[in-house]
């Protein structure tokens, strides 16, 4: 049951990491890529009605962690108490930008606001990618099973007390900066149309070409740091079709992207993001939280709740998780197609 439970939260977060990526990708490319103010207000309305319940599926992960995982969740929280912290200022302040730039006719305003749209989104993108790096490369769990990480101490991912940001990380901090970009480009080219959309185009075969380049070295980092996660492959061959998927995800971007094939390129993007989320959990299960110390690591057996309390909250989760993916999907569905200057939406 703990491992049907450790599965359901990976799917979540998985899921929240697709739909808001694509905010947080469109945030990165609102003050550069879009010239003007009514492209900006373009690149708005294109996640206006959508960002903020994509933001949902994170308290709901966090909600069924807190449920399935109730040790892992008090001490993760309290070890990572200053990156959390980031994150949720970085979350209001996307949010706040979002919704005051357009309150003021003014240039200055909407400029400050649209800086403070786009610098949120780059560092909510950083942060979240230095947060699974954390996860990958292990943290320091004392004997009593808690820790606390420093944002910085010595900057090497090798030392016995690593903090928050070392070389590592930052490295997978920044590959995740470039992944949710290419997302947000492949969404924003599905939403848009003439020159905003070419640019789009463009930023998206740029940043293509930075995440191919991260990828090789990040992936080449993790194996060499943590070359015990080699041996889950030959634990659980099938493993070897997860990171297989995230190649043609990869791949099917550009090559649907050439093509004009749009909504194609945006869903190759959300199986390479969901692949490597995916082959991320398989390869570090069954810990959740791997320490220094092996020994000493959160796993799906001792961080579980009990059996019976799992068994009947799995009756709730479905029942909540059918209404959470209908009214998605009649969302999605509700505004599909083309945005345009000329049409108003919430969050504009």
């Amino acid at each position: 049951m703990s491992t049907l439970w450790f599965i359901l939260v990976a799917l979540m977060l998985t899921t929240y990491v697709v739909l808001d990526g694509f905010d947080l990708g469109a945030g990165v490319l609102h003050l550069g890529t879009a010239k003007n103010d009514a492209e900006r207000r373009t690149v708005l309305r294109a996640i206006g009605p959508v960002w903020d319940g994509n933001e949902v599926w994170l308290i709901a992960a966090g909600g069924t962690l807190f449920f399935s995982f109730p040790i892992l969740y008090a001490r993760a929280f309290s070890g990572f108490y200053l990156p959390l912290f980031l994150v949720l200022w970085l979350l209001m302040l996307r949010g706040i930008a979002i919704e005051l730039r357009s309150t003021l006719p003014s240039l200055v305003w909407s400029s400050f606001w649209d800086g403070c749209f786009t610098l949120g989104s780059t560092l909510l993108a950083f942060v979240f990618g230095v947060a699974l790096a954390n996860v990958v490369r292990g943290v320091a769990i004392n004997s009593s099973g808690t820790f606390f990480e420093p944002l910085w101490t010595t900057f090497s991912p090798l030392s016995k007390a690593p903090g928050v940001i070392d070389w590592y990380t930052a490295l997978i901090g920044l590959l995740a900066v470039a992944a949710l970009t290419v997302h947000g480009a492949a969404y924003l080219v599905m939403k848009t149309a003439g020159a905003l959309q070419q640019r789009l185009l463009s930023s998206l075969k740029c940043w293509w070409a930075v995440l191919v380049v991260l990828l090789t070295v990040s992936t080449a980092a993790t194996f060499l740091l943590r070359p015990p996660l080699l041996h889950s492959f030959v634990l659980r061959p099938w493993i070897t079709a997860l990171p297989l998927a995230a190649l043609i995800g990869l791949f099917g971007t550009m090559w649907s992207a050439q093509r004009a094939k749009e909504s194609a390129a945006f869903l190759f993007s959300c199986l390479f993001i969901g692949a490597m989320l995916a082959s991320t959990a398989a390869v570090l299960y069954p810990d959740v939280l791997p320490a220094v110390n092996p020994a000493r690591s959160l796993t799906v057996t001792n961080t579980a709740a009990s059996t019976y309390g799992l068994s009947i909250g799995l009756v709730w989760w479905t029942a909540g998780i059918v209404l959470a993916i209908t009214y998605f999907t009649f969302t999605y569905r509700l505004f599909h197609g083309k945005v345009h200057a000329s049409v108003v939406h919430r969050g504009s």
